[in-house]
């Protein structure tokens, strides 16, 4: 029996997180490298916002305390489970423990899709529902990605994850390992979780997982099929060694980070423009779980009463560079204690209505931060905030700068001695 002296517990709500197109799309049962357009576009951009306003999306990660292959059974904190598959990964590797894992998309998305259908809207269903499915595929390999991190830092490796349900593991066997999960030590699960004894889960949105932990990371440069990085769709990971599949390298020889930006990007602007913006009026703070809060200083003038300057500040929320730069978070407002926006005339004939329209536009929200590079918005550069097409150009300028300002810091990085 090989036992852990220290472990590891996570557990929280993501309430923003981004689902890649490619691999929402792929779920809805398109060919690679289909775009979607038309009714098709147009359900799938309702269905990533309606779960960005409602949905709960969460994950539960911990380690066993012991893990011992006794025959044909693999014994998990002294309960037993059978799969010859999740067996050989773990003896292959020389595994030593494991990471007990749950995600889900939570209940509300399941209830709604339910509503859609009863309402007679298939379609409506259909999309949200596959939705909620690729947020359990997301979750699983930002969780995996955390993992990683983790293992990383203590010169061990995480295995590919199974499931109950996978070929050569019995999906009965579902209910005792949701029991096991949920022998939580600091942290309890953030939803509840039900299994029957057939092996379905509610919410049926819901994952249940083994993650294998080695230390004898060289075995995994010959035994390829142990590589997590080979069936993982999560391309923005910094610790993807290669796309799905990696080559065996010298044992000591560093691991290569993949960019997550585009670096060559073609921005609207030119970047002489954006570097001053960045030093001048781009502040970024990091946060210890690895977010980013991005803070842009606006200063433009009214396009009449003989231009009155005005402030605003733009504050954007990204997600860890693990997950891509995910936009968690948009707001934007007057900078405190000017009041030169009173003066713009869209406020004058109707101040209530302006000022909810820019506190409530959120372009992008969910979306990577790579998405700027392609969106398409109006072009109208007055410096007030009376149009949509104004207030658009302005979060396009800001988001671009955030781009090009982490873009250039992965460059610099990557240039400096390991």
């Amino acid at each position: 029996m090989r036992e852990v002296a220290e472990t590891v517990e996570l557990a929280g709500i993501l309430p923003e997180l981004s689902v890649q197109p490619e691999e929402y799309a792929r779920l809805l049962g398109y060919p690679r490298g289909f775009v979607l357009e038309g009714r098709a576009l147009e359900l799938a951009a309702w269905a990533r916002a309606w779960y960005a306003q409602h949905g709960r999306p969460w994950f539960y990660a911990r380690q066993a305390a012991c893990l011992e292959i006794a025959g044909d059974s693999i014994l998990i904190d002294g309960v037993p489970f059978s799969s010859r598959r999740l067996r050989t990964i773990l003896q292959d590797a020389g595994a030593h423990s494991a990471m007990l894992v749950a995600v889900g998309a939570g209940i509300e998305a399941e209830e709604e899709s339910h509503r859609r259908w009863r309402d007679e809207k298939p379609d409506e269903y259909f999309f949200l529902e596959v939705y909620g499915s690729a947020v359990v595929e997301h979750l699983t390999t930002v969780t995996g990605a955390r993992l990683c991190n983790w293992a990383e830092q203590n010169a061990m490796a995480v295995l590919p994850h199974y499931s109950p349900g996978y070929p050569d593991w019995d999906v009965a066997e579902q209910p005792r390992l949701l029991e096991l999960i949920k022998r939580t030590r600091h942290q309890r699960l953030p939803s509840p979780v039900e299994a029957f004894s057939t092996g379905m889960l509610r919410p049926k949105k819901t994952l249940l997982a083994v993650f294998g932990v080695t230390r004898n990371v060289d075995r995994l440069q010959t035994i390829t099929s142990l590589v997590p990085c080979e069936r993982c769709s999560f391309g923005p990971c910094q610790y993807r060694r290669a796309p799905y599949k990696r080559a065996p390298r010298p044992a000591g020889e560093p691991v290569t980070t993949t960019a997550v930006l585009d670096r060559n990007a073609r921005y609207s602007v030119n970047r002489r423009a954006l570097e001053r913006w960045a030093a001048e009026r781009l502040t970024l703070h990091e946060r210890a779980d690895g977010s980013l809060e991005a803070v842009f200083r606006y200063d433009g003038t009214t396009c009449t009463n003989m231009g009155r300057p005005l402030a605003f500040d733009f504050n954007v929320k990204l997600g860890s560079r693990a997950e891509g730069y995910p936009i968690r978070g948009q707001h934007c407002a007057p900078v405190e204690g000017d009041n030169g926006y009173e003066s713009m005339c869209k406020y004058i004939e109707d101040a209530k209505t302006l000022m909810s329209a820019i506190e409530t536009e959120k372009p992008l929200l969910g979306e990577r931060l790579d998405s700027v590079l392609t969106w398409q918005r109006g072009s109208s550069a007055a410096g007030c905030f009376c149009e949509a097409e104004s207030r658009g150009h302005k979060w396009g300028l800001v988001l671009e700068t955030i781009h090009y300002a982490l873009a250039q810091r992965e460059l610099t990085e990557d240039s400096e001695p390991s």
